[in-house]
Order: C-alpha cells, then sequence, then structure tokens
C-alpha cells in the first residue's frame, strides 16, 4: 500500500510549523530593527519599540534575538539595510478589499511579487488609496481581561481620551484617534501596566461577505501575502462564516 508513514508526517508537520515560527520571528526581529533606527534604542523611550518588543514577547521571540534585532539598529553594527515602510492596496476574491503593509529593502522587487500572488490568486492589485478610503486608520491597545473589569476599563478610557472599548471574556480592546494613540497608551499603561499589544491598525467601516469558492481563494491569498517576507500585516474587509472558515481549514 503506498503511503507516508506516520512519521513521516509528523516530520513534515513539524518541519511545516518551524518554517512558519521562523519566518513570523524574522518578521518580528524586522519590525524591533525599524523601530530601534528610527528612535532611541531604549523601549521606555521609544513607543514604537516598545510596541514591537511586546508583540515580539507574546510570540516567543528569544531574549537574544530581540537584543540582536536592537543592537543591529546602531551605527556601527555593521548592518546596513535599510527598509522602507511601503503600503499596498487591492481587491481579492469577492470583491473584498486588502491593504498590505510590508517593510522592504526593494521596493521593486516587493510590489512585483505581490502582483504576482493577487493575481495568482484571484485577486488584483491596484493603485496606493484605491481601498485605503473603505478602512480608517485606527490606535488598537489589548489588555487581558483580568486587569480590571468593563466598567472600570470604560472609565479608564474615557479619561484617557480613547474613543471605544469593547470587553469580552479574554480581553480588552481599546481603540483611538491615531493622533491620540500615545497618550491614551501611555495614560493606560500607568493605570493597568504593559498590554497585550498596541498598535495602529485598520478598521474596516463596511464589511464584504465572501462564501464559497471565493472564501476559500481569498483565504489562499491572503495566507500567500502573509508568507511573502517582506509582507508584516494584512488588513482586509471581508466577512467569512465560521462554516466556510471550518470547512476550508479543516485538516
Amino acid at each position: 500500500m503506498a503511503g507516508h508513514s506516520h512519521a513521516k508526517n509528523v516530520m513534515h508537520q513539524k518541519s511545516k510549523t518551524e518554517a512558519k515560527r521562523s519566518k513570523i520571528f524574522g518578521k518580528l526581529a524586522r519590525e524591533i530593527a525599524v523601530a530601534a533606527k528610527q528612535g532611541m534604542p531604549d523601549p521606555a523611550h521609544n513607543p514604537r519599540l516598545r510596541a514591537a518588543i511586546i508583540e515580539a514577547r507574546k510570540n516567543n521571540l528569544p531574549r537574544d534575538r530581540i537584543e540582536r534585532a536592537i543592537k543591529s539598529a546602531q551605527p556601527g553594527s555593521g548592518e546596513n539595510t535599510n527598509y522602507d515602510e511601503v503600503r499596498y492596496e487591492g481587491y481579492g476574491p469577492g470583491g473584498c478589499a486588502l491593504i498590505v503593509e510590508a517593510l522592504t529593502d526593494n521596493r521593486n522587487r516587493t510590489a512585483a511579487e505581490l502582483r504576482t500572488i493577487f493575481s495568482k490568486q484571484g485577486g488584483s492589485m491596484g493603485e496606493s488609496g484605491s481601498v485605503a478610503f473603505m478602512f480608517s486608520r485606527v490606535g488598537e491597545i489589548v489588555f487581558p481581561a483580568k486587569v480590571a473589569d468593563a466598567d472600570a476599563m470604560l472609565e479608564a478610557v474615557c479619561e484617557a481620551g480613547g474613543d471605544n472599548v469593547e470587553s469580552d471574556e479574554t480581553a480588552h480592546t481599546v481603540t483611538c484617534a491615531v493622533e491620540a494613540f500615545g497618550a491614551v497608551r501611555s495614560a493606560l499603561e500607568t493605570k493597568f501596566g504593559d498590554p497585550e499589544s498596541a498598535k495602529l491598525t485598520w478598521y474596516p467601516n463596511t464589511e464584504t461577505l465572501v462564501a464559497g469558492e471565493a472564501a476559500q481563494t481569498l483565504m489562499k491569498l491572503v495566507d500567500a501575502l502573509e508568507d511573502n517576507d517582506d509582507v508584516q500585516t494584512v488588513f482586509g474587509n471581508f466577512d467569512i462564516s465560521d462554516e466556510d472558515l471550518e470547512k476550508f481549514t479543516a485538516g
């Protein structure tokens, strides 16, 4: 009977998992290096670096890898790679809108690679500004639910100048205007300690339902984009049902 042994299947899955973790670690380290290069190497005085380190720790990036990334951004480190922050926009299957944020040392290469990914997976990459108007740029700060009850968090967010907070059994998700992000984050950190994450993000103004084969193709497109070394984050205004998510991620 032809086929792979259980041991080989386990090794294959382990290899895929390790490869994915390595790619995530690379993206986290790149963000830390860019943040450290743009500001001070001390996270206490560099909000973007502090946020990057919090995200890295959440994803189990080793401490020595974090320290190396910070040192690589300092003069005399021998690391001369300069990364540009670039935003790409386009449409996915089902007519949904996508925003792709990247850190790249070669804009032409990254643009060509992403255009190919969009095209192969039933999407199309557009010009800058082609879909951004469908989203709002906001600050998002997430705290674990245990730091306060919903009422106490709402009161603190209002006092800090935030716009909204959504609380559930696992977390408090705070949103605020981009220009208020630093002040709101600082006020809440003083009261509740380090958040689970703190970043600028894109929230869709409306959502587009994508179902069936279009949803499956869309998920492949997003996976392919996130698998690109230069891509940091993919945002979309799509809504996929739990049934389709379960169907197309099974196995």
